[in-house]
């Protein structure tokens, strides 16, 4: 498949949007806060905990690249762990320069090392969404059960109408899929079409692959250790704080499922959105708990500019680390390759 020259204006563009996307709720969450009843609160905090979050986080990568093999496997694909790791790593360090690209950051690294088609790698990535989006809302159903106070003057305050705009996305993509199968044949016979029907056939191969997985049980069980790790490393940092230690695991449903919304924003890295979301989220628990709004608002903050850091941190570390493991794998592939040849 021919790679597309990227137009740098473009991603220029993109990136001064998703900049001023992050600065917007930035200035937003922040305004009339002040900053050094958050400064005081971080100078207090045990960042012990902070570490053990942290180790959570990392290893929700390894299940992930593990997980992934499963998927690629009924393809005829068996990839090194090590390599699904880093173009995991390499993708989300992507998606802090643009937001949304490391999917395909990732399909393409995976190719460059391990040479699965692009197109199939990308169509299990948007499976790993799709099963991603079902363990979010398994939390959201906890949440509702245990903390529905809180999650109605969530819902109530941010004023955020995400579930009417997910019906109507949902309901456009399912039309789109169905006029797509319906004329597929018909679109394929046009030429400048042809390669677009192909990639779209490896994404709908790569969706299917689930109906094939030769190891459900381990699918399921990588998944459930993914989203225990998410859950970890969310929750573990509330036990940095003193004003949030007597958080309870109810409690950690909810801060996971308001950060996940936060992160939904095309903001870089979730800058300012998930501030924002943290302060909102952490407003509507302390209120559901009798306590003040404000402080609440504090704390949502002061969470927010622990819990973000790490993330982004770890994107860093784990994706500039990448460069030089993705690049020495394909060197070594290329080697293989030309002794073979020979």
């Amino acid at each position: 498949m021919e790679k597309k020259p990227t137009n740098p204006l473009k991603s220029i563009l993109t990136i001064v949007i998703s900049l001023a996307f992050a600065g917007f709720f930035l200035w937003l969450a922040l305004k009339g806060f002040e900053f050094e009843k958050v400064q005081k609160s971080l100078a207090k905090a045990n960042y012990l905990w902070v570490v053990f979050a942290a180790v959570f986080g990392v290893l929700a990568y390894w299940f992930r690249a593990v997980r992934w093999n499963l998927l690629l496997e009924p393809m005829g694909h068996r990839i090194s762990t090590s390599n699904a790791f880093w173009t995991i790593s390499f993708g989300y360090l992507m998606n802090l320069t643009i937001p949304r690209s490391g999917e395909v950051a990732r399909a393409t690294a995976l190719y460059g090392v391990e040479k699965v088609p692009v197109d199939k790698s990308f169509g299990t990535i948007i499976l790993e969404r799709v099963v991603d989006l079902v363990c979010m809302m398994g939390f959201l159903g906890l949440t509702l059960i245990f903390k529905y106070d809180a999650i109605l003057s969530f819902y109530e305050n941010s004023g955020i109408k995400l579930p009417q705009n997910l019906i109507i996305g949902a309901f456009v993509l399912m039309i789109g899929g169905i006029i797509f199968l319906i004329f597929r044949k018909k679109l394929a016979k046009v030429s400048f079409l042809e390669k677009i029907v192909s990639f779209i056939d490896g994404i709908f191969l790569g969706l299917a692959s689930i109906f094939k997985l030769k190891q459900k049980v381990k699918f399921i069980l990588y998944t459930v250790g993914i989203w225990i790790c998410y859950y970890m490393a969310a929750y573990l940092v509330c036990f940095a704080l003193p004003e949030t230690s007597d958080f309870t695991i109810a409690d950690g449903f909810f801060i996971i499922v308001v950060g996940t919304l936060g992160m939904i924003v095309p903001a870089s890295g979730g800058i300012g959105a998930f501030n924002l979301a943290m302060k909102y989220g952490f407003m509507a628990l302390f209120i559901s708990m009798g306590k003040s709004a404000e402080f609440g608002g504090e704390m949502g903050l002061t969470y927010s500019f622990i819990s973000l850091p790490l993330q982004i941190v770890i994107m860093l570390t784990t994706g500039l680390l990448s460069i030089p493991m993705l690049a020495k794998a394909r060197n070594r592939l290329e080697a293989e390759t030309e002794i073979k040849s020979v």
